[in-house]
């Protein structure tokens, strides 16, 4: 088992770095074809679902319900992975939007902007030692840092939809 986690860490390290390098990579990406849909409502839902998963899950986890809390946690990766895939695909496709709010709001939208980049960086691997950890049922290293994923994720996947609100209207 010393084996595999060490596996596990490896991956996850690597993971870390090349997801946030290819992310910025594809920005640079620019693909001159017209989506038939438009996206940011979709992942920014996308996102919403995430956050209400995270919650559910605790809600599980302390009526001890596991199975249905291991449920919610896989399902809220696959969205994050599809808002990833979502929001990478529309900016290789769309120019970016100027947020054009003026005053004490616009500190306030870089303010979540900037700490929801950060913090989605630094969320990476700790949803992902978080999940191994539950994953092979290493119960105490579990909870010790999922008192940190949590409200990290949370944070990630409620602002995405707040940015998303507050530069809508520029579109």
């Amino acid at each position: 088992m010393k084996k595999q986690t060490k596996n596990y860490k490896q991956l996850i390290t690597l993971l870390s770095i090349v997801i946030p390098v290819v992310v910025v990579i594809l920005f640079s990406v620019k693909l001159d074809i017209t989506l038939p849909v438009f996206l940011p409502p979709i992942y920014a839902t996308i996102n919403a679902i995430t956050a209400v998963l995270l919650v559910v899950a605790v809600v599980f986890v302390k009526k001890g319900d596991i199975k249905k809390h291991e449920l919610c946690i896989k399902a809220a990766l696959v969205c994050s992975t599809l808002f990833l895939v979502f929001y990478v695909l529309y900016h290789m496709t769309s120019d970016s939007t100027k947020y054009g709010g003026e005053g004490v709001i616009k500190y306030i939208y870089y303010f979540i902007l900037i700490t929801h980049i950060i913090l989605s960086v630094v969320v990476i691997p700790l949803v992902l030692t978080t999940f191994v950890r539950g994953i092979n049922m290493e119960v105490e290293k579990h909870r010790k840092i999922a008192k940190y994923t949590f409200p990290i994720w949370l944070y990630v996947a409620v602002t995405g939809v707040v940015v998303y609100m507050m530069i809508n209207p520029y579109y």
